[in-house]
């Protein structure tokens, strides 16, 4: 090795703080007080993961000053892995401010708590459960955007998370207040597993959304499949609205091959894609709603229009050239095949 080398010894900070006294110490209190001293110019390129659940305070006035002398206090009230996502996020949809929630359901439970009461009238679309479409929702007039972040934002399948972006900074004092008395902000470690499926989600969505309209257009070709329902094709009674807001059409797509028994057996006859919940992943999933998440009192109202027993598949993001998959199953003779 050079002798040249000079790299420094990291430094106890609690020397620093305590003097001579850090000799004197018992050996157990020495270990709880030592930590080592940041460099002055750390600056690493990820956003680390913070775990601390306390952050420490030089004086007590500084506890009392306008943003607790810009520390943070507690983890439920403010956390900076959490907090760089939020900001992320809101860059991206232009907002006031954004917040994140330890699940989709808190971010939206969040919402109707703070800001609808006893007789309030809420109306929204029936079956309200439908995958999030990205519009310029301040552009529309929107006061508040919902997204589920475990879907594409996340992007891996490995993490529970929601966000609530308002278009006003009062609206997000209040959701903050609510947030850090009710306990609900996302822990920094599924923060970070966000920040990692930020950094990807243009290209991802870029490519599961061209993956996703040419496998609609090879379901409506096919001679099995009754029906398609995806807003990037031609014969969706909205895609001329879809367009107007959407610049891609994602990767969920559904599709009726006749009856709840064809379904099925597709479903459970298939080998590359997998059968499961959910969406937004790097797999490719597809699920029987009426038999699973959705289930038949959610999809079939005597009162209002009849919803086919049909399919939902959710699109990976695989390069067309030099992959090739296959949706594979037994409707008679037919065998269906997908090139990607």
């Amino acid at each position: 090795m050079s002798k040249d080398f000079d790299w420094p010894v990291g430094y106890n900070d609690a020397k620093e703080r305590l003097g001579e006294r850090f000799s004197r110490l018992h050996l157990d209190t020495k270990i709880l007080a030592s930590h080592a001293k940041p460099l002055p110019n750390a600056d690493p390129v990820v956003v680390p993961i913070y775990h601390s659940s306390t952050y420490r305070f030089k004086t007590i006035a500084q506890f009392d000053e306008a943003n607790h002398g810009s520390n943070f206090v507690y983890r439920r009230c403010g956390n900076p892995t959490t907090e760089n996502v939020e900001v992320v996020i809101n860059e991206i949809e232009g907002g006031a401010g954004s917040l994140l929630y330890n699940s989709g359901l808190a971010a939206i439970n969040a919402v109707f708590w703070e800001f609808l009461g006893a007789g309030t009238h809420l109306i929204c679309m029936s079956p309200i459960y439908r995958p999030t479409l990205q519009i310029q929702q301040w552009r529309l007039g929107a006061d508040i955007s919902l997204h589920s972040c475990s879907k594409y934002i996340g992007g891996h399948t490995d993490v529970i998370a929601g966000v609530v972006t308002v278009a006003n900074y009062d609206n997000w004092k209040r959701l903050k207040l609510q947030q850090l008395t009710t306990g609900s902000s996302l822990s920094p470690y599924d923060a970070a597993l966000l920040t990692r499926g930020l950094k990807t989600l243009a290209l991802r969505m870029k490519q599961i959304s061209e993956n996703a309209l040419e496998i609609a257009k090879f379901l409506e070709s096919h001679l099995k499949v009754t029906r398609v329902y995806y807003p990037g094709l031609e014969s969706h009674p909205q895609h001329k609205y879809a367009k107007e807001v959407m610049n891609k059409f994602s990767g969920m797509i559904a599709f009726d091959v006749g009856s709840a028994e064809n379904a099925i057996k597709l479903v459970e006859s298939l080998k590359l894609i997998v059968h499961a919940v959910s969406l937004g992943g790097t797999e490719s999933l597809i699920e029987h709603p009426l038999s699973m998440s959705h289930g038949k009192q959610l999809l079939r109202d005597e009162n209002g229009p009849s919803v086919a027993p049909g399919l939902e598949i959710q699109c990976w993001h695989r390069k067309r050239r030099g992959y090739h998959w296959r949706l594979e199953a037994s409707l008679g003779s037919a065998r269906m095949v997908i090139r990607c």
